[in-house]
């Protein structure tokens, strides 16, 4: 069972609020899904994931295919058990791990093959297959498999790939069996909008659940995303799920809920943590700053998370310095508290019809962040 109610909308090029519901449970739009690439969010327990405010998680069937493999977590109940987590998850299909491996894999009509990163074997993955291990996975939402092109890319080269992520999309379709999970088609273009206009006007006549808009965020000028962010949004049905893929600076969630983004995925907050970044409402800080050393408050002066209740700066540098485990936890903690209460937050502004409003402050106390950004 899966439904999305589009509960407000500010048009088709605006902000909306919506919900969406799985087998597994709600999730309220816009949302943003925590990395657990390897059917774990780094160093937390499932349980403190759903503590700090996450409805839906992602993981990557690609990194699950090759380590430990869907049979196994198949033959273990499910990737829900295996990992303990009860709410809906979606997996990503793998389209932006081969896309990063180039040197290894080639691309045809039929579908990929690659080598392991792991040991160097040799995998084939086709659109039909990808469908299949989502589906012993037994997860909520499936990805189909897509071509991700570099930026920039030649434009025939360009053109190739945008066309045949169109072709697998449909292939994955016909290859859908358990329809108790959704399945969503990905946008493609590149940085040319009247392709990806085109393909998501296209693939928006087609029974998918929901769409994502792919092939962002990969070297392209942050101006140049949001065009594109825009552009493949506005062409995309109203009544489904539209999801950003890969893009999670907080400017971004911002930027994406404005132009009538849904959903959101990153791995910044959890792996920025472990490089020692917090993300505050006044900017980000870096506490390995020697600045940082004697300061006893918290990471965010009147943040509610564990971290900040408990830990000073000072206290959460020394470990970092002493490359303590606890370090990157507790900033971890911090970071996704963050960014799931920037959610609420803007949830909460669509529900009362004070979207602008908010736009406005969050980028005024940016402005006004002075320290805090350094």
């Amino acid at each position: 069972m899966f439904t999305f109610e589009l509960l407000t909308a500010a048009g088709p090029e605006g902000p909306r609020l919506g919900v969406m519901t799985t087998a597994r449970g709600r999730v309220e739009t816009p949302a943003f899904m925590p990395v657990g690439t390897y059917a774990t969010v780094k160093t937390l327990t499932p349980e403190e994931v759903r503590e700090l405010g996450a409805q839906i998680i992602l993981s990557n069937v690609y990194h699950l295919y090759l380590r430990p493999g869907v049979e196994l977590i198949r033959r273990l109940g499910g990737l829900h058990r295996f990992m303990n987590w009860p709410g809906p998850i979606l997996t990503d299909s793998g389209g932006f791990q081969i896309f990063s491996l180039a040197p290894f894999r080639t691309i045809s009509e039929e579908g990929v093959t690659f080598r392991s990163h792991l040991n160097g074997d040799l995998h084939r993955l086709t659109p039909e297959r990808v469908v299949a291990l989502q589906e012993d996975l037994g997860v909520d939402i499936m990805m189909c498999l897509d071509e991700c092109p570099p930026y920039p890319c030649p434009e025939a080269e360009l053109r190739r790939a945008t066309d045949l992520t169109g072709r697998w999309a449909r292939r994955s379709l016909a290859a859908w069996r358990r329809q108790g999970a959704a399945l969503f088609a990905i946008v493609q273009g590149g940085t040319r909008a009247d392709w990806r206009r085109a393909q998501a006007q296209e693939l928006g006549e087609l029974p998918f659940s929901g769409f994502a808009v792919g092939g962002l965020s990969v070297g392209e000028p942050k101006e140049l995303t949001y065009a594109m962010m825009a552009a493949t949004l506005a062409a995309l049905p109203a009544d489904r799920p539209r999801y950003i893929m890969g893009m999670g600076l907080p400017e971004d969630l911002v930027e994406g809920v404005a132009r009538g983004a849904d959903l959101f995925d990153c791995v910044i907050p959890t792996r920025n943590a472990r490089n020692g970044q917090v993300f505050t409402a006044s900017g980000a800080l870096m506490i390995r700053n020697a600045a940082y050393a004697e300061d006893p408050r918290p990471l965010e002066p009147g943040c509610g998370c564990y971290t900040c209740r408990h830990y000073s700066r000072a206290y959460v540098r020394h470990l970092f310095q002493a490359r303590e485990m606890l370090a990157y936890r507790l900033l971890t903690l911090h970071n996704l508290y963050y960014y799931f209460s920037l959610m609420v937050q803007m949830r909460q502004a669509l529900a009362a019809g004070r979207f602008p409003d908010f736009y406005r402050e969050f980028y005024r106390q940016r402005h006004n962040g002075g320290e805090s950004s350094g």
